[in-house]
């Protein structure tokens, strides 16, 4: 006679819990599995995008890891050479450099000196020694100096700004407000800018600003300046006229200041003077061609 086992209800209720149980825990996955699907889809990156960067987050701890594992063995020296070695076999070296901030130099001085890294290990390039090497660039104020991982340096330049021309024995060149040196400019191309001449007057340019900033209205009509004697400076206006100022900051800040005041009440700029003495304050003494004698204006007194 055939013998029937009867299942218990327990084994039913047991069995039928744990199917339960997994059908949530599929229902939870493919929600979660949809939830970060959908936050993935918002962000800016293909598929093969956020593959690299994974990759790259990966490797990147990995090899850091390395590193610090072999530095805490006592063999700095052997664990950079490794983990730079790693890095170049997984693609972590210098193959593509972007520079960015270049409107006036030519930017191929800056690729000369980045491109002497290329190939080179990532974890090997010296970031502020190369970006020390590019400050020395006559047009190079300050370079920012980035990796890119895993295989771009990113080379931003801060450019120094032109403010005046520079009139040596043999050539022009085009200065900024400290007195840098940037190239040589041609003197069509000079036009317009302020000229400066006179040893040593490239030192003079920032005190240069101020003394003319002391008197504003009068700025715009100066074309050159001469650092004379390594003392003080002559000042050409416009129209031709030379204006002699005195020694020192405070000096020639004030003398300027009564020659503007003077030249709006008596309109000497454009007039038949040709030179302004005023090395003898508070008196000036002024040129005029054809006449043997300085005329003396006694400006002692002027409001």
């Amino acid at each position: 006679m055939a013998k029937i086992t009867r299942s218990s209800g327990k084994g039913v209720r047991r069995a039928a819990k744990s199917q339960s149980r997994a059908a949530g825990a599929r229902r939870a996955k493919a929600q979660t599995t949809s939830m970060l699907d959908r936050a993935m889809g918002l962000l800016p990156f293909s598929d093969e995008q956020w593959s690299t960067i994974w990759m790259t987050v990966i490797i990147g701890v990995g090899v850091g890891l390395a590193f610090v594992i072999a530095n805490l063995a006592g063999v700095p020296a052997l664990a950079q050479a490794q983990v730079a070695a790693m890095a170049s076999d997984v693609g972590f070296e210098v193959k593509h450099v972007r520079v960015t901030g270049t409107s006036r130099m030519d930017e191929r001085q800056v690729y000369a000196r980045a491109l002497a890294q290329r190939d080179r290990p990532m974890p090997m390039v010296e970031l502020e020694v190369l970006r020390s090497d590019l400050k020395q660039l006559p047009w190079v104020m300050d370079a920012r100096v980035s990796r890119q991982l895993p295989s771009t340096l990113a080379i931003d330049i801060v450019e120094r700004e032109p403010h005046a021309v520079l009139q040596k024995p043999d050539r022009l060149m085009l200065i900024d407000a400290q007195g840098v040196e940037l190239e040589p400019i041609a003197a069509d191309a000079a036009e317009g800018m302020l000229l400066i001449s006179g040893p040593g007057s490239a030192r003079q340019v920032a005190e240069l600003e101020r003394l003319l900033a002391s008197a504003p209205a009068l700025q715009p009509q100066v074309v050159a300046a001469e650092w004379v004697g390594n003392r003080r400076w002559n000042l050409t206006f416009k129209s031709d006229q030379v204006l002699a100022l005195p020694e020192g900051a405070t000096e020639a800040a004030t003398a300027l200041v009564k020659f503007a005041r003077l030249d709006g009440q008596n309109r000497l700029l454009g007039g038949e003077v040709a030179s302004f003495d005023m090395r003898s304050p508070p008196r000036i003494y002024m040129r005029v061609p054809g006449r043997g004698d300085a005329v003396e204006l006694a400006a002692k007194d002027t409001p």
